[in-house]
């Protein structure tokens, strides 16, 4: 349907518009770029072959490239192309407006693709008269980098054409997935908690923004916190796909934007772009510092009642580990205080002095772990666990006691998020792993994560979750509590 060397259009000539400009035409393709910008199309032209040049001459890309691109003054000089991508403003009428139009230039088998993030190729394509041409071909920002693209069939997406566009990315290097025409399609839908626990967490006063971002870098293995992640974004980017996510499903609590980043956006601390968002940025700018305990003398001895789930972390310390009478697998302090592995509840609801220890990507290898005191917990139960991981090799994050701690209730909600996804039939597990991993350089896709610690353990740190906060935000997937019960695997039939 769509030839190798056919002539690709571009309609938006914006960041988004030139990046698939340039992948295509370093694929080959005569490109023909437009832009109802007067003088857009050309300036982008020239910056794509500025760019190209560059890494020509750094030796990242091999040369000589011949680049076949070219500036269109109108629609109608976009006849001849075999595939439309339109990458113009997110706004429903625009695009069903722009498309009404192409349909009535192209030819009747030009393939017309929507690189929108988040509005569904069901309703653009709706009032076309030939809807099965009109596909989703989503692209990550920048377009020439990110490996990732998106493939979304609307209901009435023919499957020969979302094939054509399939091997049509696939012959430009990039990974390909396939989504269903639902809200945030896979990682705009599956990311969401990402940010949202992050932001409830700040709102709840359990831990700076720099703390959270550290513990999820250093403990969790994720490329960048959410909140510096946010800053990169914009504020007012992020909070648009997290208010179109939430008002698509019907304004579902699980998806709920922030009041938190709503003010942010309205005092126009909008992150990098502007200057200030959570973080400082400029020349003046001092970097964020999180909130590291300071260095304990670690005790010269625990007790272990059981096998620990944090043995792991106990074996790096070189601590004394005794053996203790009972065998319910917790770890008690020289104090007398618990000291456990998150399991969803906050400390204070284990009915003794305790401290909750946060999870971690891999206990192994993590340099950092966030913990919590019960409310009235004496300070040497604080000052003995902090001491105990520090001997560990780690950096200990003291937050305040919260259901979920910051990496258990991130990865958890993840997890959930994917497994609905899954049950909802929008992506296959291995697509919706291979999204998050490549769209958001995620260490693992959220189904390998869950698998890793159990499907009974994930859908156990939200019911206890879900119990203290007695909202509906935390409720397990459907799915999640299936295969929790059947002891079965997240990705199996797939």
């Amino acid at each position: 349907m769509i030839e190798r060397g056919a002539p690709v259009a571009l309609v938006g000539a914006g960041t988004m518009g030139a990046g698939i400009a340039q992948v295509a035409a370093v694929a080959g393709h005569p490109v023909i770029v437009y832009d109802a910008a007067e003088g857009a199309a050309a300036r982008a032209v020239a910056a794509v072959r500025d760019r190209v040049a560059r890494l020509v001459q750094k030796g990242r890309l091999e040369g000589p490239v011949d680049l076949r691109l070219e500036v269109a003054g109108e629609l109608g000089e976009l006849a001849r192309a075999a595939c439309v991508i339109e990458a113009v403003a997110e706004d429903l009428a625009v695009k069903q407006a722009l498309f009404a139009d192409l349909e009535k230039v192209v030819a009747p088998d030009c393939v017309l693709a929507t690189n929108t993030s988040s509005l569904s190729p069901t309703a653009i394509a709706a009032g076309l008269s030939h809807p099965g041409r009109l596909v989703g071909l989503h692209f990550f920002n920048p377009a020439p980098v990110m490996r990732l693209v998106e493939v979304v069939s609307g209901l009435a997406t023919d499957p020969a054409v979302a094939a054509a566009v399939t091997t049509l990315a696939q012959d430009w290097g990039k990974q390909v997935v396939q989504a269903s025409a639902t809200p945030g399609f896979i990682v705009n839908r599956v990311a969401r908690p990402f940010y949202a626990e992050a932001l409830r967490l700040a709102e709840e006063r359990v831990a700076s923004p720099a703390t959270i971002d550290a513990v999820l870098t250093q403990a969790g293995g994720f490329r960048m916190g959410p909140f510096a992640l946010m800053d990169l974004v914009g504020q007012d980017v992020n909070e648009a796909v997290t208010r179109s996510v939430w008002t698509a499903f019907g304004y579902d609590p699980r998806f709920a934007p922030s009041l938190l980043q709503r003010a942010m956006v309205e005092a126009g601390w909008l992150g990098r772009k502007t200057g200030r968002g959570w973080f400082r940025y400029g020349d003046d700018a001092e970097p964020p510092q999180p909130d590291a305990a300071p260095a304990r003398s670690a005790p010269l001895w625990v007790t272990e009642h059981g096998e620990s789930p944090l043995r792991i972390l106990l074996g790096r310390s070189g601590v004394e580990i005794r053996t203790g009478e009972r065998r319910d697998g917790t770890v008690e302090l020289p104090g007398g205080a618990l000291l456990v592995r998150c399991d969803g509840r906050p400390a204070t609801a284990l009915g003794r002095p305790a401290v909750v220890v946060d999870r971690a990507l891999d206990d192994a290898s993590a340099t950092a772990i966030a913990i919590a005191a019960s409310d009235g917990a004496p300070a040497d139960a604080v000052a003995e666990a902090t001491g105990l991981l520090q001997a560990a090799g780690l950096a200990v994050y003291v937050v305040d006691d919260a259901p979920g701690l910051v990496v258990t209730r991130t990865v958890a909600m993840l997890v959930n998020g994917a497994v609905d996804a899954r049950n909802q039939g929008v992506a296959s597990a291995a697509d919706i792993d291979t999204a998050m991993r490549l769209g958001t350089n995620y260490p693992l896709g959220p189904l390998a994560w869950g698998d890793r610690w159990g499907p009974a353990t994930i859908a156990g740190i939200l019911d206890a979750m879900q119990a203290w906060y007695g909202e509906d935000r935390y409720r397990p997937s459907a799915l999640l509590r299936r295969i929790a019960a059947a002891g079965g695997d997240l990705r199996e039939n797939s």
